[in-house]
């Protein structure tokens, strides 16, 4: 039997690196890896098999009875959104609890990353149906992203008519929510900081309240491949464990790629044990299970989704 060959299109994760130089190969499959810089649309792709997809998107499609798509528990892309508010310098505002009533840009509304961050504003008590929204662009002129979905918004939801950086520094904007943080943010003179002072000793106290780091994206088949090739699923899961486990391995070996990278390898295993990106349905079922909480109760859908029912 010929080998088959499987395409699949990320976004050029490090610890994707050991599969992409082929350091690490999937048994019994000729693995091609096209890496991109935005999350691809796998089904609008005809010669993709699969690729790096919303978990926000796979999740409600799971919900609508959708299965064009097989998920695999493989997230990679996670990471706490404490990080991901930002307000004006000499904003007063200083913890969600203060955006309640707030007007916020971000990137996207029905996205993963921004779903965990307004639920820490829920957490805290802020009415989300309160707050004013507004999505858009990060930058002007930033193309290639669906931003608002498929389903009805609700009436606080609109299209800002700027980008988010330049509404928030001419003060239409309270705060912005984004995951990739705007050039100046690397620089001494920036015009936006933190809303959160000390945001990593906030993501410590919400690891150590729930357990988990939130899942953004994960790795996802379509599903007449995973019917011809059933075994196909855990052959991936099985070489993206290896890669991550093999980047890891050179990370702690290599550090000096960054001035303190061994103290933040040291600290990660030291908070997170020997994994703080576990892949597999039973090791993320908590914070699968809090995310379709979220998706519900924060009206994007329509019925509570069962976690069992993500990666069925």
């Amino acid at each position: 039997m010929p080998i088959p060959r499987i395409r699949l299109a990320l976004r050029d994760w490090d610890h994707l690196v050991p599969l992409l130089t082929g350091r690490v190969r999937a048994r019994g499959v000729a693995l091609e890896i096209e890496t991109r810089e935005v999350t691809p649309d796998v089904l609008a792709e005809p010669d993709l098999d699969g690729g790096e997809t919303s978990f926000s998107r796979y999740a409600l499609g799971r919900g609508d009875g959708d299965e064009r798509l097989a998920g695999l528990p493989v997230f990679v892309m996670r990471g706490f959104r404490q990080r991901c508010v930002l307000v004006r310098n000499e904003s007063p505002l200083a913890a969600p609890r203060d955006l309640a009533g707030a007007t916020i840009g971000l990137t996207g509304w029905p996205d993963s990353g921004n779903t965990w961050t307004r639920a820490l504003l829920r957490a805290e008590g802020v009415d989300l149906s309160a707050v004013q929204w507004r999505v858009g662009p990060l930058a002007a002129g930033e193309t290639g992203k669906d931003r608002l979905g498929t389903r009805p918004l609700p009436a606080n939801v609109r299209v800002a008519d700027r980008s988010l950086i330049d509404g928030l520094a001419d003060g239409t904007f309270d705060a912005v929510f984004t995951p990739f943080m705007p050039p100046e943010m690397f620089t001494a003179n920036s015009r936006f900081r933190h809303l959160y002072d000390d945001h990593r000793s906030a993501e410590k106290e919400y690891f150590a309240r729930t357990g988990f780091v939130p899942g953004i994206h994960i790795l996802a088949l379509k599903r007449e491949v995973v019917d011809e090739y059933p075994w196909l699923p855990e052959v991936l899961q099985d070489a993206f464990e290896e890669s991550k486990r093999v980047w890891l391995e050179r990370r702690r070996l290599l550090a000096d790629t960054t001035p303190w990278l061994l103290d933040e390898l040291e600290t990660q295993a030291r908070l997170f044990g020997a994994d703080w990106m576990p892949y597999g349905a039973g090791a993320n079922a908590a914070m699968v299970a809090a995310f379709c909480e979220e998706l519900h109760e924060q009206g994007i859908a329509p019925r509570p989704i069962k976690a069992e029912e993500v990666f069925a």
